[in-house]
Parts: C-alpha cells; structure tokens; sequence
C-alpha cells in the first residue's frame, strides 16, 4: 500500500489590507501571508471503495463534510473524475480557529498529495484554482513560502522570502470565527497597512523596516469583540517583540524576534498568560 505523506504549515499575514466589500458579499483584500514552522501532518493511501474517510484526533476538527481537507478531496475527485476512494489521517498540531490557516493549509496538502497519489501531474497553478473555490487561503497554501494573496485571497503572487528571524505564537484560549469578524467590518472606520513599504523592507532584508510596517484591518474589530486579544498583544510588545501582530482575524498574537535568546526569553514569558504558546522560524 502506497501512503503518500504531505506536510501542512501554518501561516501569519505580514499584512492584511480590507479594501472593500463586493457585491457577492465577500471582501476584496490584500494580504502578505508567509509559512511557520509549525506544521499538521497528512497521511494519504487509496480506497477501492468510492468514499472519503477522515481519520484524527481532535474534539475540535470534525471529521466530515465540514472540514476542508474533507471539502478539498470531494472537488478533486468530482474535477477530475476519480471513482475510487481515499482515506486521510490528519496530525493536528497548528491550533484551530486560531488565523494561523490551520484548515486551508490541511486542504492544500490533501490536493498536492492526491495530485501524487493518483500520479495526474496536475500544476500547482491549476490546483490553486481549485483550492480557491474551497476558502480563501487554500490557493495561498497551495504554493506556501510567501506571496502576496488579492481579491477573495484566489490571486497568487510569490514574494522573496522575509528576513529570516524567529516567531513567538501567543493564542488566548478562544476560537474566532473569520466570517463573524467580516461581518462586523465597516472599512470606512478600518486602519489599512502600508502594503508598499512591507514589501520593499522584504526586498530589501530590511528586519526593522519590516516589523515597523506589519499591519492588519481587522485588528481593532477582533479587539472590540474579544479584549483579551489586544491585552495580549500589548503584553507581548512589553516583552520586546520587534513587531507584534494578530494574524488573520485572530486571535493569535505573533512576535518577530531577530535573535533565539531573546525570542525564548519572550516565549517563557508569555506562557504565564496563554496556554497554546509556540516559538518556530519562519519558513517562507
């Protein structure tokens, strides 16, 4: 039996712009999105029999038509006519509801390793078309490293790599659901990042730059909803993160941090107000 083994990152938005919404009800945005060391694991191997099995851990994650990875593996079955079936085991590691991609970046690695699996050499430009219509990061996931996301998050542009540094994870114990938070968002009354200058500091290795620059819209509505997030956030600038950010529309607070004895300092410290806590490298 062929078991096709897929890794899945996490990932934090460098910036997320709210532009405007559309008449579909969806947001335009544009976000700079980078992948973490922080990574679930997926394990794929076929099934004579036409059915979709779901196999993990988690009181959080169901295991049925509501999850992506689920989702993902019935569009690339019904796309490409694919009679037999798949059985997928899910290793959570990356938290959930947590803006870290932990759902769309599992259906990015089910749609790569059922591109292996079933050996049909699809690219991964037309597998990000197809991840597109299953949510808004999986396109994103597809490729990983960094890029800059547009529209719904379905337009792609790879970006160099930012400065290498490390990344400390704080997340509250509360999950936040993103469409709550569109839902709230009035982008008359937003704050918009200055997507230009993040990506000249990128271009440029420029660690400061970048951590001056980070940004995202949807901070002060997932602030109002949930306190706690902002409280957080201010703690982990105390601490001397050089840029600290909610990524996607939180409640996870990360930190970048230029030098490991530092970024283990403000880890241990942020264990005393968080219980899912995490220091990882970036990967993109």
């Amino acid at each position: 039996m062929t078991i096709i083994l897929e890794k899945a990152p996490a990932k934090i938005n460098l910036s997320l712009d709210v532009l405007r919404k559309r008449t579909d009800g969806y947001h335009d945005v544009e976000m700079i999105m980078t992948t973490i060391d922080l990574a679930d694991r997926i394990e794929l191997y076929a099934l004579e029999e036409d059915k979709i099995v779901i196999a993990l851990e988690s009181r959080y994650v169901p295991n049925d038509e509501r999850n992506l990875a689920y989702k993902a593996a019935r569009a690339f079955k019904d796309t490409y006519g694919i009679k037999t079936g798949v059985h997928i085991n899910m290793e959570k590691h990356i938290p959930v509801s947590a803006g870290l991609g932990g759902g769309s970046t599992d259906a990015a690695a089910v749609l790569r390793g059922l591109n292996r699996l079933w050996s049909l050499d699809i690219s991964l430009d037309e597998l990000a078309k197809l991840g597109s219509t299953i949510g808004a990061d999986v396109a994103f996931c597809i490729y990983g490293n960094t890029a800059i996301a547009r529209g719904y998050g379905e337009k792609i542009e790879k970006l160099p790599s930012p400065p290498p540094c490390w990344v400390v994870l704080a997340k509250p114990d509360i999950g936040v659901s993103t469409k709550t938070i569109f839902g709230q968002v009035n982008v008359d009354k937003l704050t918009h990042p200055n997507t230009n200058q993040i990506l000249h500091a990128i271009e440029k290795q420029d660690f400061n730059n970048l951590c001056r620059h980070i940004g995202n819209s949807l901070e002060s509505v997932t602030f109002k909803l949930h306190p706690e997030v902002e409280r957080i956030k201010e703690t982990m600038i105390q601490a001397g993160a050089a840029g600290v950010l909610m990524s996607g529309s939180g409640p996870t607070i990360y930190g970048l941090v230029e030098h490991q004895s530092k970024a283990k300092r403000i880890y241990n410290g942020m264990r005393g107000f968080c219980d899912e806590v995490y220091l990882v490298r970036l990967l993109g």
